[in-house]
Formats: C-alpha cells, sequence, structure tokens
C-alpha cells in the first residue's frame, strides 16, 4: 500500500510538473494583444430588446453537455428567444419551471437525413456538441465531431437557420498532425464553406468546469489553469460560463464579415458583456 501510494504520488508530481512547464511555454508564446471585444461600446440591454422584439427562434445540439447546459441556462436567463428547441438523442429532464416551454426533438445522429424537420424553422443555431477520442475512439470521435456537426450544419443551412455558432477549441487547423485539432480545423473550414448569412466559432482555451465524467488529465489541467489565472490574465484558460455568455452575447452584434473565428480572448471579453 505504501508502495503504491508512493507510485501514484510520484506520476501526480510529475504529472503537475509537466502541465506547469507547457504552460509556461505556451504562456510565453500566448497572443497577449488586447481583444477587438475589448473596448466594446453596445449597450447589451438594447440589444437584447431589439433582438427579443423580432421573435426569432433557436436551436441547441448537445444541450447535454457541459457548454450545452450553461448555454441553455443562459438563453433562458436573457429571454432573446421566443422558442428554444434542444436537438438531441434522448429528452433531458427538467424540474425548474422556467424549462417547461422548451421543445425537444429527439433524432438518430446516425440518421440524420431522416430527422430534417427538427432542424427547419430555426434562425439561430448552437453547436456544442462534441466528444473525446478517450471516451468514443479515434473513429467515434472523428464521427461526432465531424460528422455529426458537419451534417447538423447543413440541415440546419437547408432549413432556413441564417445565423450559426460553433464551439471548437483553442488551436483547431485542418492541416494539424493532432487528431483532435485536425478534426476542430476540418469542421470549421466545412461548414464555412456553407454560407452562412452569419458564422462564428469560438476557441476557447481549457475549459474551467468540474465534469461529471471523470477525467483525470484535464481535472488536473484545469485545476491548474484554475490557480493559474487567478493571479494572472492568459489566453489559456477559461470559465464555461464565459463561453456560454460570450456565445449569447455575440449572437446580438453584427460583424462586417459573414464568418468570424473568436479565440479566447475574444471569447474572455464578450463573456464579460452584462445583458439584461
Amino acid at each position: 500500500m505504501k508502495l503504491l501510494c508512493s507510485t501514484l504520488g510520484k506520476a501526480t508530481w510529475i504529472l503537475t510538473v509537466t502541465v506547469a512547464i507547457v504552460a509556461a511555454v505556451l504562456y510565453y508564446f500566448a497572443d497577449t494583444s488586447p481583444s477587438k471585444y475589448s473596448s466594446m461600446a453596445e449597450d447589451m440591454k438594447t440589444l437584447e430588446e431589439k433582438f427579443r422584439g423580432q421573435s426569432k427562434s433557436c436551436f441547441i445540439l448537445g444541450a447535454s453537455g457541459e457548454t450545452g447546459k450553461v448555454l441553455l441556462q443562459e438563453l433562458l436567463d436573457r429571454n432573446i428567444f421566443y422558442k428554444i428547441t434542444l436537438i438531441g438523442r434522448r429528452l433531458l429532464s427538467f424540474e425548474d419551471k422556467a424549462y417547461e416551454n422548451l421543445v425537444q426533438e429527439v433524432v438518430d445522429f446516425e440518421k440524420l437525413d431522416d430527422y430534417a424537420a427538427a432542424f427547419k424553422g430555426h434562425d439561430v443555431g448552437y453547436c456544442c456538441l462534441g466528444t473525446t477520442r478517450a471516451k468514443a475512439g479515434a473513429d467515434g470521435f472523428v464521427r461526432v465531431d465531424h460528422d455529426y456537426v458537419l451534417k447538423s450544419a447543413e440541415l440546419a443551412k437547408a432549413g432556413g437557420c441564417s445565423q450559426f455558432h460553433l464551439e471548437s477549441s483553442r488551436g483547431a487547423d485542418k492541416k494539424s498532425s493532432f487528431l483532435y485539432l485536425k478534426v476542430k480545423g476540418q469542421v470549421e473550414a466545412e461548414i464555412e464553406e456553407l454560407g452562412f448569412d452569419r458564422l462564428a466559432i469560438y476557441r476557447p482555451g481549457v475549459l474551467l468546469v468540474d465534469r461529471q465524467e471523470s477525467r483525470p488529465g484535464e481535472w488536473l489541467a484545469r485545476k491548474f489553469f484554475g490557480a493559474f489565472s487567478a493571479v494572472c490574465s492568459n489566453s489559456m484558460s477559461i470559465s464555461i460560463q464565459a463561453v456560454a455568455k460570450a456565445m449569447v452575447s455575440n449572437t446580438l452584434l453584427q460583424p462586417e464579415q459573414k464568418a468570424e473565428i473568436l479565440e479566447n480572448k475574444d471569447i474572455a471579453s464578450l463573456g464579460k458583456v452584462k445583458g439584461k
């Protein structure tokens, strides 16, 4: 038992030091230039009232996930849509009355073409769908984070959705040698080719949230980056609440370009903007 504890202690120490070294390198090369949203002078309450008056509807993919759950709560709190539809593989249960008017569409992601009707009639789409290679295997990861996401975006575009918001990842690059970043970059590029009137891609760093499922490596990274961000601003981590707030606030804006990529610093800036 003592040997086991000693071994685990050494392993944890080595992993902590490794994370610290990686963090230091990333911080050294981090983009510290101010976000284009840091001096945003928009009156968010006015924008919300204007948007609310347009009686628009939206759908959320991945509402059962960590980001999706917080995003749903943020949308309900700010009340900018007259209808919110959750599209997922199962019905979700809610006890709070605030959720009673939600519409839920249950689909089979392996046969999404059969559920095209679920994607029709929405003005805005939010995609927080995703898994990990550790959880689903390489093929499963690609199927969820690329195939399901892209097909959903295609059906949303065909169904009249004009504005699409995609949660991606810091470092996404279709030419990357890392599967995770490569897949994220590929789906970003392919969704952009669909030609939405407006496409917003969010690339957050390490998400500061305690997941329900156990991921020891991510847990340690979150604890480290959480402590790190408490003493200095950085572009490597962000709270999941800030991501959700940024996605909702950005929905109300009208950028000059049809497609935009929001890096971690941009998300953090928008995540501080208060509405309602």
